[in-house]
């Protein structure tokens, strides 16, 4: 066979098995709208941070469940701890607790190369922690080219360089770590890669690696006023597209702050615009466990009326949590 036949031989492979994919994500995305109107569901793992002043793995595992959560966040512990992290995985497993996500919160677009190879140390930790702890997934978001905050807006971020650069750490981090049930995933924003379902799916199909997947955060794609009003379809459409490869999610809510510009703030749950009556249905319908875990209130009180916002929306929707 020359060269250039089996070039175009490989293309062709590629090219169906991104549509097989895509395919299949669009399938299984129908059926879950169709469960989701019948209301045929499981129920939802919810987290969040406990508060708890404790350094005992039985005794924060216990807050947890004292608060309703059956997921958590990542206790503090290193890497080089092996035997706290075998006393955190055997106390959260036995208290039913999954531990959805190791939070890496840093960019791995830095522009100071030391500090740059740092932070994806750093996350190649976290993922190997994730993976030792029984964690669901690691995630951080892609990273920015904004050299002064490091999540920060910058005309680079949606560039065909700042995807490459994506795809190849996220490479580099799966490949090192070799995950056995550890996932990684970036976080979405709304102006860096991925801001988009479709921008997500194309990373999906770029890595390449089963341990890439995909961590779900609506509020962060809301980037202007037809995403804010029209969320309920921005969130059907992640679901739809990017359904099988959802490990976490988070909760919170937006609200249009009016000012001469367009401005979008975070706020309890409850008081903002963001659709989680679809957002219970359709995460209830996944097949697999998808925790979803309550970020960014101010301080436990939020948290609670958060929470209690959640439960009581899970009764009205007919959406469970367990």
């Amino acid at each position: 066979m020359t060269e250039a036949r089996c070039c175009n031989r490989r293309s062709f492979l590629k090219g169906t098995t991104m549509a097989a994919v895509g395919m299949t994500a669009s399938l299984a995305g129908r059926r879950g709208r169709t469960q989701a109107a019948t209301g045929s569901a499981k129920p939802i793992r919810l987290g969040g941070p406990s508060f708890a002043k404790a350094e005992d793995p039985e005794e924060l595992a216990r807050a947890h469940r004292k608060l309703g959560y059956r997921a958590a966040y990542c206790p503090a512990v290193s890497l080089d701890d092996q035997p706290r992290i075998r006393a955190i995985e055997r106390a959260f497993a036995k208290h039913d607790v999954v531990i959805a996500e190791v939070g890496r919160w840093c960019n791995l677009m830095e522009a100071d190369a030391k500090k740059r190879s740092a932070n994806l140390k750093r996350v190649t930790e976290g993922l190997a922690l994730a993976d030792e702890i029984g964690a669901l997934c690691c995630v951080d978001i892609a990273g920015s080219f904004n050299r002064e905050v490091w999540y920060g807006p910058h005309p680079k971020n949606l560039s065909r360089e700042f995807f490459e650069a994506a795809v190849e750490n996220a490479r580099k981090i799966i490949d090192a770590v070799k995950p056995r049930r550890a996932k990684f995933c970036y976080e979405m924003m709304g102006w860096s890669i991925p801001d988009s379902p479709d921008s997500y799916l194309r990373l999906l199909k770029a890595v390449d690696r089963k341990a890439f997947a995909v961590h779900l955060d609506p509020c962060n794609l809301v980037n202007c006023p037809a995403r804010f009003y029209k969320n309920a379809d921005l969130i059907n459409e992640c679901f739809d597209k990017l359904g099988p490869w959802i490990v976490s999610c988070h909760a919170k809510d937006l609200k249009w702050q009016v000012e001469m510009n367009i401005h979008f703030v975070e706020v309890t749950l409850g008081t903002g615009s963001i659709d989680y009556r679809v957002y219970l249905k359709r995460l209830a319908q996944l097949p697999h466990d998808a925790p979803l875990m309550i970020e960014h209130m101010k301080g436990p009180k939020e948290y609670d009326r958060s929470r209690q916002h959640l439960f009581d929306l899970g009764v009205k929707v007919g959406v469970r949590f367990s």
